[in-house]
């Protein structure tokens, strides 16, 4: 098929610079959790990325000196030649279809741990680094330290246009860059040319710029990433204000404008939090304060919406990280006018959450973002399997409509058995809790694949026996059925049951989304799960009238959400629907209308007055029908049945992307041979030194 007209203008190449576009999908730079620590695996994404249609596909932050080591993060670097192999590698790769290579030059300043590199972090001022509470303080920048970072910065972009990048970013956002904490007030108090005015603030970045600029500006686009607006009021940077003012002192300096918010829980809201383009309001006035062209965030998963920004005069470029993970064949599917193809991003930052847990980033709608060199997997493209070979699916949460998809495009003949009058499973339960609609997504994207299919047969309201399944007669079987909430408290701190739970005042997130209530106005939830679930349905029965305190033995409320970025925001939104926060606070036993806690701080016992309680602790897999099969193939093995798995929650209850990503591998591994002693995947070879061990041994 060809594009809808109408998405012409998305097409339409863009000069930056002395390069051009070939488009205007711009894959920002982001993190990924592979950097410089799985390099290959980094390549292959990137290349993907390219091989998808995006115009422009950008590095994550590339730390350009030792003193700005960001390990243990796994960024790249620039520091000196032996960065040049793999960073050329990442050039060639987007190169080879046609766009532009982009990479982003950082130092973190003050919030640099320097944990490899033992160096000292430097910052305007004599300050502790931020981004822990480890013992690390940074250094007062002084008129030499200024010196050789602007040479490192101006070496590293020389060394990056030698190397094939056609656009140097220079980077002053997120509040986590030398630039931007000298640009703030509250993190430059100098008295010297670099301190008090913001003329004075901003004269490094523009030093930056300008020596860049001089230096490859005339066969390389020099950019930059700038945070106009720092979301504090007036204790940061206000867009109506110096942001505004910023912007104009720099105007024609760079030749892009990719303009956001700060911090990066700002930039990356989720879903929950924030719509669609919610960035415009704050970076609307770039476009008339430049002629250069100008890129924003805001998680665009529209090519409508995409187009609206461009025509409305927002933006040139439509900037996406998260969005380009969720599918990185998004500018291909509209140029192709394949627009039920995307896979729409959820905002769920599931892809944050694995990077700030230093590994390889996962996604929630794609399996195979990561995997493309560790596995070779392809996010269009996938080996053809045996056609007349019969797969059957029993559920269809998460994981079995991803089996379903995946099998189905390999050219399996598929059934899928759901026991409910409804496929999607915990995703279709789920996506109605409070601010959790864009999950749908998720179901909604494998239903339409699905369903195009000729070679998929769907049932409903069919709960199978382990006897009618061997009656289907598939070659190969997946169960699917899922888990269910435990009622007894069992979870992360607490290894025995909790006397009482088994009251029916009792209840699971499973009975709340099935639509049970507690009998009277006083609620108390138990959240020893830490990630969004308790949050949620406490913010749901808060609207709903009752009286709801959610207690924890965590030191934090959802203390898992720091990794997606949103735990100050989840707790702000609980606290303004009134629900009482009790961290802290382990449940020790439940009795009819209270329950006894502990206050772990004070060490003390407290009653709590609750005529309902709810447990999110810990999930039980639901599979019986697997054991049931297990033994029925012992029992008769010649029934047929080649291969029996249990995917996703009915394996190992977790998040939604591990049952996506299981019930992916399960499609992927139909008709191999796996041995489970083997390492599943490639693996990323350091090269030792020639002579390391004989130096070694000499030394001792």
């Amino acid at each position: 098929m060809a594009r809808d007209p109408r998405y012409d203008i998305l097409f339409e190449p863009l000069k930056i610079g002395p390069v051009t576009a070939p488009n205007r999908f711009y894959q920002v730079p982001h993190c990924n959790g592979m950097g410089r620590v799985y390099p290959n695996a980094m390549i292959g994404m990137r290349g993907t990325k390219a091989e998808g249609g995006w115009g422009v596909v950008c590095t994550e932050q590339c730390d350009f000196l030792a003193s700005g080591d960001a390990s243990p993060y796994a960024e790249t670097n620039m520091w000196d030649s032996g960065d040049e192999v793999y960073l050329g590698r990442m050039c060639e790769e987007v190169h080879r279809y046609g766009s532009l290579a982009g990479i982003e030059l950082v130092h973190n300043g003050h919030d640099t741990p320097n944990l490899y590199s033992r160096e000292i972090p430097i910052g305007p001022m004599d300050r502790p680094m931020n981004w822990s509470m480890a013992p690390i303080q940074a250094r007062a920048m002084d008129k030499e330290d200024i010196r050789t970072y602007r040479r490192a910065h101006k070496q590293a972009a020389i060394r990056a246009r030698d190397i094939g990048f056609d656009m140097v970013i220079v980077y002053a956002g997120h509040d986590g860059t030398v630039p931007s904490h000298f640009l703030a007030r509250r993190h430059n108090q100098r008295t010297d040319e670099y301190g008090g005015s913001l003329e004075n603030r901003l004269r490094l970045f523009r030093e930056l710029l300008e020596e860049t600029k001089e230096a490859i500006g005339d066969t390389t686009a020099v950019t930059v990433r700038f945070a106009v607006d720092e979301m504090m009021g007036p204790d940061g940077l206000e867009w109506q204000n110096e942001g505004k003012e910023a912007v104009e002192m720099l105007a024609e300096l760079p030749d892009l404008w990719d303009v956001n918010v700060a911090d990066w829980a700002n930039d990356s809201k989720t879903s929950r939090f924030a719509p669609e383009g919610y960035q415009e309001e704050y970076v609307a006035f770039v476009k008339k304060m430049t002629t250069k062209p100008v890129s924003t965030v805001g998680r665009y998963t529209s090519p409508d919406a995409m187009v609206s920004a461009i025509k409305r005069g927002i933006v040139d470029l439509i900037g996406a990280a998260r969005p380009s993970i969720a599918d990185p064949f998004l500018p291909r599917k509209v140029e192709e006018g394949r627009l039920e193809d995307i896979r729409e991003c959820i905002g769920c930052n599931v892809c944050v959450g694995w990077t700030q847990m230093g590994a390889p980033a996962r996604c929630t709608q794609n399996p195979t973002f990561s995997e493309e060199w560790r596995k070779g997997w392809h996010p269009e493209n996938m080996p053809a399997g045996e056609k007349d070979e019969h797969v059957l699916i029993v559920g269809s949460g998460p994981a079995g409509l991803e089996a379903a998809r995946a099998a189905a495009l390999r050219g399996f003949r598929v059934t899928l058995a759901e026991a409910g009058e409804e496929l999607g499973g915990r995703v279709t339960r789920e996506s109605k809790l409070p601010g959790l609609s864009a999950w749908a997504r998720v179901r909604d994207y494998r239903i339409g694949q699905i369903q195009a299919r000729p070679n998929v047969e769907i049932y409903l309201s069919s709960r199978l026996t382990a006897d009618q399944v061997l009656e289907l007669g598939a070659d190969h079987v997946a169960i699917a059925t899922g888990a269910t909430w435990r009622r007894d408290g069992y979870g992360r701190h607490l290894d025995t049951a909790v006397p009482g739970t088994d009251g029916a005042h009792v209840l699971t997130p499973d009975d709340i989304l099935a639509g049970k209530r507690p009998t009277g106005s006083k609620v108390l939830i138990f959240d020893d799960d830490h990630y969004y679930m308790a949050s949620v349905i406490a913010e749901l029965l808060s609207g709903e009238g009752y009286e709801v305190t959610l207690a924890t033995p965590s030191t934090k409320i959802a203390a898992w959400m720091e990794h997606t970025l949103e735990q100050g925001a989840n707790q702000s939104r609980l606290a303004e629907v009134g629900v009482t926060l009790m961290p802290n606070t382990t449940l020790l036993s439940v009795e009819s209308g209270q329950a006894l806690l502990r206050d772990n701080l004070h060490r003390r016992e407290v009653e709590h007055a609750a005529d309902g309680v709810i447990m999110v602790t810990s999930r039980r897999p639901e599979d019986g029908l697997y054991q049931e099969l297990v033994q029925a193939i012992e029992d008769k093995p010649d029934c047929g049945i080649r291969t029996l798995r249990r995917i996703g929650d009915c394996d190992a209850p977790g998040i939604i992307a591990t049952a996506v990503y299981e019930g992916h591998r399960f499609a992927r591994d139909l008709g191999a041979e796996i041995d489970p002693c083997d390492v599943p995947f490639q693996r990323e070879r350091h090269v030792i030194e020639a002579g390391q061990r004989e130096a070694s041994s000499a030394g001792s």
